[in-house]
Order: C-alpha cells, then structure tokens, then sequence
C-alpha cells in the first residue's frame, strides 16, 4: 500500500512539473523574453514624454560654433523648455548625450534624446546637478546631427 501512495505522489509531482513548464515556455514564447519573469525591459521602461516641468540645459562639446543653439531651437520646436546653452568645459566629445539626475526623469530623459535624434539610452548621473533644480542636460558630441 505505501508503494502504490509513493507512486501515486511521484506521479502527481512529475505531471504537474512538466505543466508548469509548458505554462513558462508558452509564457517566454508569447514575449520573446528569455527571463523568467515574463515582461521584457522594454514594456517596464516609462514611455518617452515631453515634460514641462523639466528644464533643459544645453552644452556644446565640439568645436562647431552655434550647435547648441540648433539643438535648443529644436528642442523648443518640440515643447521642451531650455533654461540655458553654452560651451562645454571640453570640445573633443564623440557621442552626444541625455543626463538625467532622478529615476522619475528617465521618461523626460528618454523623450529629449528622441526629439534631438539621439540614439542611445540617456545616462543617469549627478554630475550636472544644481541644488535646487531639476533639469536635463544635454552633452552634444561630434556624432550630433543639427536639424534644418
């Protein structure tokens, strides 16, 4: 009697091992994650956004004169709200950049990098902090491409 209760347990355990495995693959099939967890990195990052309440700070880090100027306009064309542009401490950046100080900036960061054709994620650091002040800083490099 206790081998039959034993065999019974064993193969109640192993059907629903290989259920639940069928119900994760059909999981990571359905979003082509490779993670456990069942969402991808993309669906949890916030959704790139205009954001009044940020403002923007523009730095020229090449040696072409008036980049940050174009960028502003086009950043303001978009909604964005520019407190400042000026030259870098440095001239000799190659890829442009969004920072951004707090987590809740990442939308705000991710929306001024698609408005200025940025094409990497925004950095977060505080390198740029003002106490006080919440702002974007843009850092455009020899890879930025002013629009018309």
């Amino acid at each position: 009697m206790t081998f039959a209760w034993a065999a019974l347990a064993t193969g109640v355990l192993v059907g629903a091992g290989v259920l639940g495995l069928s119900v994760i693959e059909k999981n990571v099939s359905a979003t082509g994650d490779t993670s456990l967890g069942g969402t991808t990195a993309a669906s949890s990052a916030p959704a790139a956004t205009v954001d009044p309440a940020e403002t923007v700070v523009v730095l020229n880090a090449t040696t072409t004169s008036g980049l940050a100027a174009r960028a502003a306009a086009t950043a303001k064309g978009d909604g964005w709200k520019v407190a400042s542009t000026a030259n870098a401490d440095s001239t000799d950046v190659k890829i442009s950049t969004v920072y951004y100080s707090e987590t809740s900036q990442l939308g705000a960061a991710l929306g001024l990098a698609k408005s200025l054709g940025i094409g990497h994620a925004p950095v977060r650091t505080d390198r740029f902090d003002v106490a006080g002040r919440s702002r974007l800083t843009v850092v455009l490099g020899k890879d930025f491409v002013a629009s018309s």
